[in-house]
């Protein structure tokens, strides 16, 4: 069976990742993309869908962990009646092919250790021809091709290699498994420890350029390795999260894959990025933008694949148990052909950020704008599928009609502040009609709260980010009524649900419960602090820091009643909105 979810540590090289329990396995990795099929999919069944486990023979779970430094390499340590050892787990930022290296390293005395490797590509559903080659294993699988190099032997047998050795006291024994396309040369082999060090050496210049030293320091700087890590490097997309169908209830049915490159999590993720410094991640997030979305704005969709790939039909993978039982396992997401109007105004919103950050003009983004801008005009009084992506009836989404306002409002500020030419007049007339309209429609004056569509009772957590994108101020009474309606009817000790979802509230089209969203209870946090109340704002902070795994990972949802982690895992949705929070506490200053 799968850990728990908050069992799991992340490796990756900004293309793919891993996820590594405490017990020394690795079971999920996709190669060579993060939307690639996986290789080891034992999260979502169990030892035959694939995995790698390296540790003591006869261990469990780990005595410690931790990530070395501000990398992105793990070190897991056992404690043994003979001694000690440490696995270094981490992947080599890409070169000519990916690569996972593991290296056992002897603390003290002697320590017997076990290889138990299980490959099945195809989302655990292809046993791959295996064979030795040159004193090394190598395996093949339609267009999948494997290597496993050490200077240990492993074993073959009933469809498992294995291997049983000895490490002591200041020994190292190397182990790479590299991917590459069945039909090309096997790659150059990487030198296991000169890889380590040229890793590390990496992470630590990359997380130098960041000034940031205040309360929550060590939560921000993994927060930002985390983001960096779920970033695509070749095209700029970034991901959501590494992997797919983890429930949002366990034994439920709500899950969904995110190995795709949403538009809003990406700009919100550009927020913390730009905000911390990284202009380089920016420019090509906007570049990614440029590509994934040229052509007619009707066409434009909420998410793509790391390259810009329009199509992500969904489908479900039948001989995948699922996660603790949760089924479907879902690859692909129906939800890419939704309607959701929020998404403009997300973009706009991230490039005027860019703009403030010092990146420059294009010709190309200015025509990109345009088109948005005529989208939303056109577009903006029609219900749709809202960001929560329901799966039921269109309706006329509080928080879409909100974000349809921000597009006009930056398209006047980027007018404004940087000349850029516009008829601003025309965009502001829009923005005032607009607010209104939220403000008539979408406002519940008996209860003293905007409610999550028009006509409705139900409350949505979206709505605590109305001062964050500045649509009222935080010392409106409307602002501070619809902030404590949330705290009042979604949030349960702290922890925020997105909307209801019990029987009697309005049918989001799915069955079953799901758990307190992680993003909203951080909105809650900007949104307490914002209307002066920082005590209970830096509690509630604090509080939800707690729920962060041992190495700092958060998921995209808590369940309180089990006290686990739900949802995909690590989640950028959730660490986004702690680095907000954690600025704003802090009084952080934004680098531009």
């Amino acid at each position: 069976m799968p850990g728990r979810i908050e069992d799991y540590a992340l490796i990756g090289d900004c293309q793919s990742a891993a996820l590594v329990r405490d017990d020394g396995s690795i079971d999920w990795l996709c190669l060579p993309r993060f939307d690639s099929g996986a290789c080891f999919a034992a999260l979502l069944g169990d030892e035959e869908n694939g995995r790698w486990r390296l540790a003591p023979t006869g261990a469990g779970r780990a005595a410690r962990r931790r990530y070395r430094g501000d990398t992105l390499i793990l070190e897991t340590e056992w404690e043994t009646p003979g001694g000690a050892v440490r696995v270094i787990d981490f992947m080599p930022h890409r070169g000519e092919a990916p690569d996972i290296v593991r290296i056992v390293e002897g603390l003290a005395g002697e320590v017997g250790v076990t290889l138990d490797l299980r490959l099945r590509f195809d989302y655990g559903h292809r046993v791959p021809w295996m064979h030795q080659s040159g004193g090394q294993l190598a395996g093949i699988a339609g267009p999948d091709a494997i290597w496993l190099r050490s200077p240990i032997k492993v074993v073959g047998r009933d469809f498992a290699h294995t291997a049983e050795f000895t490490v002591r006291a200041g020994e190292r024994i190397p182990f790479v498994l590299t991917w590459h396309a069945s039909h090309l040369p096997a790659p150059k082999p990487v030198d296991a420890l000169h890889a380590l060090a040229e890793t590390e050496a990496e992470w630590t210049a990359w997380v130098g350029r960041f000034s940031y030293a205040g309360t929550y320091r060590d939560a921000v700087i993994r927060s930002l390795i985390t983001l960096k890590a779920l970033t695509y490097s070749p095209t700029g997309g970034i991901v959501a999260a590494p992997t797919t169908s983890l429930p949002e209830t366990i034994g439920g049915v709500r899950n969904w894959d995110y190995r795709f490159c949403w538009l809003r999590d990406a700009t919100m993720t550009l927020d913390a990025l730009l905000r911390s410094g990284c202009t380089e991640e920016a420019d090509a997030w906007r570049r990614w933008l440029l590509r994934a979305v040229a052509g007619d704005p009707e066409d434009v969709q909420i998410m793509y694949g790391v390259a810009g790939e329009r199509r992500l039909t969904e489908w479900e993978v039948g001989w995948l148990p699922g996660y603790e039982g949760s089924r479907p396992v879902r690859v692909g997401n129906a939800a890419a052909g939704q309607l959701q109007l929020d998404v403009p105004g997300e973009v706009m919103n991230s490039l005027y950020l860019a703009r403030k950050a010092g990146l420059p003009p294009a010709p190309e983004i200015a025509a990109m704008q345009d088109s948005l801008l005529a989208y939303v005009e056109a577009r903006w009084a029609d219900p749709d599928e809202g960001l929560w992506e329901v799966r039921g009836p269109r309706r006329h989404f509080v928080h879409s009609k909100m974000m349809c306002w921000v597009a006009f409002d930056r398209a006047i500020k980027i007018a404004e502040e940087f000349g850029r030419p516009g008829p601003v007049d025309h965009w502001r007339a829009l923005r005032d009609r607009i607010h209104r309209d939220v403000c008539d429609k979408g406002f519940d004056p008996a209860r003293g709260t905007f409610t999550q569509s028009y006509g409705s009772q139900d409350l949505d957590a979206a709505l605590l980010l109305m001062p964050q994108v500045g649509f009222l101020p935080a010392d409106d009474p409307r602002v501070a009524g619809t902030i404590e309606a949330v705290r009042r009817e979604l949030a349960g000790d702290g922890f925020v649900r997105r909307y209801p979802t019990d029987e009697g509230a309005a049918s989001d089209g799915l069955t079953g419960e799901e758990g307190a969203f992680l993003a909203c209870s951080f909105w809650l946090v900007d949104g307490l602090r914002a209307i002066g109340r920082d005590d209970e704002a830096r509690e509630l902070f604090e509080r939800l820091l707690s729920l962060r795994n041992d190495v700092g990972l958060l998921a995209e949802e808590y369940d309180p009643v089990s006290g686990r982690l739900v949802g995909n895992f690590p989640q950028a949705f959730s660490h986004v909105p702690l680095i907000h929070a954690a600025y704003e506490l802090d009084g952080h200053q934004s680098v531009w």
